[in-house]
């Protein structure tokens, strides 16, 4: 398929402009997502030692919450396409940012499976609805650039999140408090203030941008049009079903959750494997944490680039599941060791995040944007299911064998598979049909 000239040198400006107003908004949000979603993770020991929670306790409190993702996926990404981006996603971050500072006051098994399952449920739409959301201003040959720039905010978080909560943890006993109360609670501050910015001031569409004068709103409009029409020559009218019963769509869903669990296995269980290996503090293991988050972080933008440059997905996609699979092979070999874990998380990680950006740069030019919606929401709920399964297994494989290697090498196993799967993975666009 011959790439669209829509979007050519003398109308990059325009797209610069676009970048520069709702971007960072984005990125700053899916920060705070993303660092409580995780802050769990930075928490875990301290967490498991004073409410004398086990692994296995922890894992699945940590994956507990992709269950309540899941479920409220669909719904809410169907909702956001109704009442706008604005009102849904304000709504998203404040309900989260509430839950996640109820956190802190966790005090046995059953409320901490009860708060991440409602934060989960409260997230429900956030990262698909952004995804759909950068479709409105994006065309095809420009996602995988702006996908990438967005999703840096997951190793992100990690780096900033891992040095702040290391000291955060320090605030032991400050207002009668444990260190990770303090965590939860301040953690979670910045998600209602953002979800009240985003009330007041993100367009939902080009056509309510008012640092958009008409010119650019119709120019934009026009050439998105064109470049869709190109790759998904149909109808705009669509039966958003056709998502559910597309067996390539429960493919796509299968390929993410592989990719997923060892996302999660690097977000949840970093922390407590460094320490491990360690035995040093909180602020020590918050500083060692954030080296793989920042390795991660230049790798998604690194590999972004160069498939937005090449216009090419699949290999792309291979190549980084693979890449994640050895850096998970090595850790597992000698969890112990301090240069094997953190060499081998690096690794990992710059693999594990450098998928990101071409993934979700893919599937929005296999899914026309009739069945966008639906389709979006159903692969990130299905896949992110790995999230539940793999810090759950994680947890119950560490209590049974007192290490994290098998862990580990269950991460390995799912990027493994993931790059197995992609190369069977046909790039057509997906067929559609009218209502």
């Amino acid at each position: 398929m011959q790439k669209s000239n829509v979007f050519n040198d003398t109308n990059n400006q325009l797209l610069s402009k676009v970048s520069w107003r709702i971007l960072p908004l984005l990125f700053c949000s899916y920060i705070c997502a993303y660092l409580d979603r995780i802050n769990i993770g930075f928490a875990s020991k301290n967490l498991k030692d004073d409410l004398n929670f086990s692994d296995s306790i922890y894992g699945l409190g940590a994956g507990i919450f992709f269950l309540g993702y899941a479920l409220f996926e669909i719904p809410s990404n169907v909702i956001m396409e109704k009442v706008g981006a604005r009102r849904w996603i304000a709504r998203i971050m404040i309900t989260w940012g509430i839950i996640s500072g109820a956190m802190a006051f966790v005090d046995s098994p059953f409320t901490f499976y009860i708060l991440r399952f409602f934060l989960g449920v409260a997230e429900a739409g956030f990262f698909p609805g952004i995804i759909l959301y950068l479709t409105y201003w994006f065309p095809p040959s420009q996602r995988g650039k702006s996908i990438s720039r967005f999703m840096t905010a997951i190793p992100l978080s990690g780096l900033i999140g891992a040095p702040i909560s290391g000291m955060l943890l320090d605030m032991d006993g400050i207002a009668s408090l444990h260190g990770w109360q303090w965590l939860f609670i301040l953690e979670a501050l910045p998600s209602v203030l953002m979800g009240l910015y985003i009330f007041f001031f993100l367009p939902d569409k080009p056509a309510n941008a008012y640092w958009l004068n008409e010119f650019e709103k119709k120019h934009l409009s026009n050439a998105l049009t064109e470049e869709e029409l190109q790759i998904h020559s149909t109808t705009p009218k669509l039966n958003p079903l056709l998502a559910i019963s597309s067996l390539k769509v429960w493919y796509i869903c299968l390929i993410y959750f592989f990719q997923v669990t060892g996302l999660y296995g690097i977000g949840l269980w970093l922390p407590d494997l460094l320490q491990s290996s360690t035995h040093v503090g909180n602020i020590q293991t918050g500083l060692l944490t954030a080296i793989p988050f920042l390795a991660g972080a230049l790798s998604m933008i690194i590999w972004g680039w160069n498939s937005d440059r090449l216009n090419e997905r699949k290999w792309h996609l291979f190549l980084g599941n693979l890449l994640g699979s050895t850096g998970f092979v090595i850790a597992g070999l000698r969890p112990d060791s301090l240069p094997f874990a953190l060499l081998g998380i690096t690794i990992a990680s710059m693999g594990v995040h450098a998928t990101f950006g071409p993934f979700w740069a893919l599937k929005t030019t296999l899914l026309a944007p009739g069945i966008a919606a639906v389709g979006i929401a159903l692969i990130n709920s299905m896949g992110n299911l790995g999230g539940f399964m793999g810090p759950s297994l994680t947890g119950f494989l560490k209590q049974s064998t007192g290490s994290l290697s098998w862990g580990l090498i269950l991460y390995a196993s799912t990027s493994f598979m993931a790059a197995l799967m992609i190369l069977f993975l046909k790039t057509t666009p997906i067929q559609t049909s009218k209502k």
